[in-house]
């Protein structure tokens, strides 16, 4: 699975703050999901397939 943290949507361009509300949401929708994993406020990572259906953008496949 790949995942997303702030410091990577913050390298695709967008701003700290977005960034974060992004991460924030893209839990909010896993934990609807039924993934209560995400619950966790120490978790900062995501799936890359939560913040694409939030934004409805494909991200590029990029590895660490």
């Amino acid at each position: 699975m790949i995942t997303v943290t702030k410091s990577d949507l913050i390298k695709l361009g967008y701003g700290p703050s977005f960034s974060a509300d992004i991460i924030r949401e893209a839990k909010k929708l896993m934990i609807a999901k039924c993934h209560t994993y995400y619950q966790s406020k120490k978790l900062n990572r995501v799936p890359k397939e939560a913040v694409e259906e939030l934004l409805g953008i494909t991200l590029p496949d990029t590895e660490n």
